[in-house]
């Protein structure tokens, strides 16, 4: 692990520079801290600065620990990330400020400058995983930096879950943060650091292609374009070629906090014509909130199976020539394939495909979740950890819940991509096949094999497992020990991180109904049976 003195940059500004703003008058004012929250409309942080100090300084610090080898965000994200920063930048100037002002360094030693040359600092409150948690817990502690609560997530109660979804809509409904530019003055200060720097210093270098370009003016064009063809929107969910220009494409401009979910929920609300596309994507926002409320109520989402009795599973198994046939693409599953090198040349997917990817992965290749949810967080231009994390532990089933989806890497092809297309754009050497045996290529015929010109086990790979095998055995394993993982979900502990949308009740009817403490199954446990 790197060291603040490893950094290829220095820790700017340095104390001097930060103590200079203080000796101008006796209040400095109000540090905006961003992290994710990377606008200045409907903006908590933003606007209770702006309510409590007549100046506020905008900052963005970067961290060294999510540039250097600890960090496992792609370039692309990254440039993404630093796109969404210089339009940050015009926001604040646009209204009349100084601009964002750039910061490089362990970013409670940053903020300890200007906390001890009298600034007060204030950010938006945010779900993270351990490290931000423990970050902010740091800051609040130690710096009396106030973070404050607006994305419409639960804090604070016993029970979160409960009357959780009467909540979120209230707070969809409310009106949004706001701050009048002209009440403050919008300083900034001279670091000398900014995101062609860190790039430059950091390597940063992306290779991916098809990547959007980051900020909220894109953002909101891309809102409004989704918005007027919403209604074709349950049409092109599912089959990745579809949904590419199908789909609203706003998920990175949530992650980094561009435009607030309350936001796009007005905007659609608002003007998107009443329909089935419309209830649909806002019940997609509802899920993001949800998501995300699961990482607020236990950050150990991004490190271990949220059940105890699924911890390890799989571990025995780790075959790391199988992970890499699946981070590649070629495990000898088309679709799967295809999916995986889009993934790595482009940082996108859609729902679907991410949801076979991580199934295959988990209960085909039968290897430990937490590598593979890595990757997908790697190379996700929205990546994510609320939704990534939470999403893979579900997907694998590793909760406890009755039901389990396992996708069929072949039906796949057949239902999503019928004529081929997704297939050969990614997966090329399959293109002279016909897309009648794309679903399965080494069951081509070999005069079919001779005549196209393709060799299955030398131009393609043969499956890298049996599917059939592979999944009746992941069957069994699972269906061993699920009677005993929903038997947990009595414990309120467990139930707690769980965080159900049912809540504690929810859980404990999973046990009452599902659970075997004794762990031999039992005849329901699972819906195994859909398996398809």
């Amino acid at each position: 692990m790197g060291s603040p003195d490893d950094a290829p940059l220095p820790t700017a500004p340095d104390r001097e520079a930060v103590a200079a703003t203080a000796t101008e008058r006796e209040s400095p004012g109000t540090v905006v801290w961003h992290r994710k929250d990377l606008r200045i409309a409907d903006n908590p942080a933003v606007a209770a600065a702006a309510a409590q100090s007549d100046r506020v300084l905008p900052l963005f610090v970067f961290d060294p620990g999510f540039y250097d080898e600890r960090g496992i965000a792609c370039d692309a994200r990254i440039e993404f990330l630093h796109d969404c920063l210089r339009d940050l930048d015009r926001q604040y100037r646009d209204v009349g400020g100084a601009g964002l002002t750039y910061a490089h360094g362990d970013p409670l030693d940053v903020l300890g400058r200007f906390v001890d040359a009298g600034w007060e600092v204030v950010a938006a409150a945010s779900a993270t995983g351990r490290y931000g948690r423990r970050r902010d817990e740091r800051a609040r502690e130690e710096l009396g930096v106030r973070f404050v609560a607006g994305d419409g997530l639960v804090r604070d109660a016993d029970r979160p879950r409960d009357g959780w979804s009467d909540h979120v809509e209230s707070w969809l409904a409310s009106d949004p943060f706001d701050w009048d530019p002209r009440s403050v003055a919008v300083d900034g200060l001279d670091t000398e650091i900014d995101p062609e720097r860190v790039s430059d210093a950091y390597g940063v270098d992306s290779t991916k292609t098809r990547v959007p370009t980051g900020g909220r003016g894109p953002a909101r064009e891309k809102l409004r374009a989704f918005t007027e063809r919403i209604a074709d929107y349950p049409g092109s969910i599912s089959s990745p070629v579809d949904a590419r220009g199908g789909t609203s494409g706003l998920s990175p401009y949530l992650r980094f906090g561009c435009l607030s979910v309350r936001e796009v929920h007005r905007h659609v609300d608002e003007r998107a014509p009443e329909g089935r596309g419309k209830s649909m994507f806002v019940s997609r926002l509802f899920w993001n909130r949800h998501y995300t409320q699961k990482l607020l109520d236990w950050p150990g989402w991004l490190d271990e199976a949220v059940n105890p009795v699924y911890r390890g599973f799989n571990h025995d198994r780790h075959d790391p020539d199988l992970v890499a046939a699946w981070k590649e693409g070629r495990t000898g599953f088309p679709m799967v394939d295809a999916s995986m090198r889009c993934l790595r040349e482009t940082g996108w997917l859609n729902f679907r495909m991410r949801a076979l990817c991580a199934s295959v992965y988990f209960h085909v290749l039968q290897q430990p979740w937490r590598i593979g949810a890595d990757h997908f967080y790697r190379h996700l231009i929205d990546g994510d950890p609320a939704i990534n994390y939470t999403q893979w532990q579900s997907q694998c089933g590793l909760v406890g819940r009755p039901g389990l989806r396992l996708y069929d890497p072949r039906k796949q092809v057949r239902d999503q991509d019928p004529e081929g297309e997704f297939v050969a754009r990614w997966v090329p050497e399959l293109d002279p096949l016909p897309a009648a045996h794309l679903d399965a290529p080494e069951k081509t015929p070999i005069s079919v094999q001779r005549e196209v010109g393709v060799e299955i086990g030398e131009t393609y790979p043969y499956p890298v497992v049996d599917y059939e095998a592979a999944r009746s055995e992941f069957r069994d394993r699972y269906g061993a020990v699920h009677g005993a993982a929903a038997a947990r979900l009595a414990d309120e502990s467990v139930a707690r991180r769980a965080s159900l949308s049912g809540g504690l009740g929810a859980a404990r009817s999973i046990a009452t109904d599902h659970g075997d403490a004794d762990g031999d199954g039992g005849a329901t446990q699972t819906g195994l049976g859909d398996f398809g």
